[in-house]
């Protein structure tokens, strides 16, 4: 099932399918490959069901097979795990929808279920110890990232079209480039995450899907931005509507190329290395000039150590959230030992310390702007340093529970700088490996600029066209791959 949500959408505007058609098709489809995959770890098959045969909101997406990442994102009654056994065990379900889970139904999405994240959404790649690990349907051996690898293996699998996705350190376009789909990362403040925050992680943190088409990231964009009463802050106001951005010239850009990873601690591999260069090549043919230039504040190694201040000081404080949210402190025995881990470094921040980090954040952020304001329209980057990983490479030995942070960062070494910065960015499929396995390429606008993303992704995917390209486990081949183990 290569076809997009936008033509489903359309499918069910000029009656060739009816809402229910579509949700039973999908419902077969997770039946037969989720035990494949584990994508999905809280089915809702009965509701979807009932509300494909019902009133519909008259959305852009009506009729529309969805799935909702188990990580933020509440849906009234349904579980809200966040891939922790704490609130497994102890049986959490969320009272309330958050605005955005409201926008998703308003868009006329039907929610089939939520997918597998790793703990509080930490690490790279999505093996909770709570619900265990989801397998890559292009190799299952293989990690599909993190932490939005759920839905990108249900979305790469063709269980459904799209799915939501979180990011704050490159949750959605890690899985993006492992899956071989779209993420859009929006600009901070694109989507609100009321009512229940005003910011994640002091802003790290947005909120979108995985796509099989730019297109369709247009209109879920376009269906989930907007501002709430009470935020914090807002994203600058599209001038028109995004998909009216697909297919739209961009005129000649001037794009910047970045093959080494940030910092120089971690050495790009060729098969990434490869994949940023074809794309340049690709940007070329378009008519954009492309040179080897990037902001130098990149390299800058505070951007690490403060970017964990943050991060570990908010590892800590999920824990206090949930704590508070089921009446009882949750301890080291019930976390994984990363996360204990992390949110100890976290406790030993003070809040001077937390401030003078953001604050040279900040001052950072300002000037690898200036890079974008002397005359750069994009950077281009591969989206992670590596390949994806076996499933495994990521677990905690005993003697140092800090390993899967070191294991994770060269998979998020180009990703994580533009959640500190809040600029928008895309991963792109343009490239595979000799052995099938698909690897991203990283597209970074200015702050507020997701037309230009969206233009420019639209003309190459027009270009070089990967909606063909589907998984071995995937729901049009007829021979199912054999089963995880």
């Amino acid at each position: 099932m290569t076809i997009d949500a936008t033509e489903q959408a359309r499918m069910v505007r000029d009656g060739e399918v009816s809402p229910s058609e579509l949700v039973d098709e999908a419902i077969e489809r997770l039946e037969r490959l989720n035990p494949q995959l584990n994508a999905v770890i809280h089915p809702l098959l009965d509701e979807a069901r009932e509300l494909a045969a019902g009133e519909i909101p008259d959305g852009p997406f009506k009729g529309v097979p969805f799935l909702v990442k188990d990580l933020s994102c509440y849906m009234a009654g349904v579980p809200v795990h966040e891939g922790m056994r704490a609130l497994k065990e102890a049986g959490y379900v969320a009272d309330h929808d958050m605005l955005i889970t409201q926008r998703i139904r308003q868009a006329g999405f039907v929610v089939l279920g939520r997918t597998n994240a790793p703990e509080l959404g930490i690490l790279p790649t999505t093996e909770p110890v709570a619900y265990g690990a989801t397998h890559s349907p292009w190799d299952i051996d293989r990690s599909p990232g993190g932490s939005s690898g759920g839905s990108a293996a249900a979305v790469a699998a063709g269980i459904v079209t799209a799915a939501h996705a979180n990011d704050g350190g490159g949750s959605i376009r890690i899985p993006a480039s492992h899956c071989g789909l779209v993420g859009l990362k929006p600009t901070r403040a694109r989507v609100s995450l009321a009512p229940d925050f005003g910011d994640v992680l002091l802003g790290l943190v947005v909120e979108l899907a995985v796509t099989r088409s730019v297109r369709d990231a247009a209109g879920i964009l376009d269906a989930l931005h907007g501002p709430a009463p009470g935020d914090p802050y807002a994203a600058p106001p599209p001038t028109r509507p995004y998909v009216e951005e697909i297919g739209a010239d961009p005129g000649r850009l001037r794009i910047g190329l970045m093959t080494t990873a940030p910092g120089g601690q971690f050495e790009a591999q060729p098969e990434c290395v490869a994949a940023a260069e074809n794309a340049a090549a690709a940007l070329e043919e378009l008519g954009h000039h492309v040179e080897h230039s990037y902001p130098a504040e990149l390299d800058n190694p505070a951007l690490i150590p403060d970017f964990l201040a943050r991060w570990t000081a908010g590892v800590d404080w999920n824990l206090r959230y949930w704590s508070a949210k089921i009446g009882r402190e949750i301890g080291a025995d019930e976390v994984e030992p990363c996360t204990w881990a992390l949110a100890e470094q976290g406790r030993t921040h003070n809040a001077g310390d937390l401030l003078l980090a953001t604050e040279r954040v900040q001052a950072s952020c300002r000037r690898a702007a200036s890079w974008w304001d002397d005359g750069f329209d994009l950077l281009l980057t591969p989206t992670c340093a590596e390949p994806p990983p076996r499933l495994g490479e990521h677990d905690a030995p005993p003697d140092n529970p800090l390993m899967p942070i070191v294991r994770g960062t060269p998979f998020a070494i180009f990703t994580a700088a533009f959640n500190s910065s809040g600029q928008p960015a895309i991963s792109l499929p343009l490239h595979w490996t000799a052995d099938g396995l698909p690897v991203g390429v990283q597209l970074v606008a200015d702050f507020g600029r997701e037309d230009l993303l969206l233009r420019v992704a639209s003309r190459l995917e027009e270009s070089r066209p990967w909606s063909d390209r589907i998984p071995p486990v995937h729901a049009e081949r007829q021979a199912s791959a054999p089963a995880a183990g």
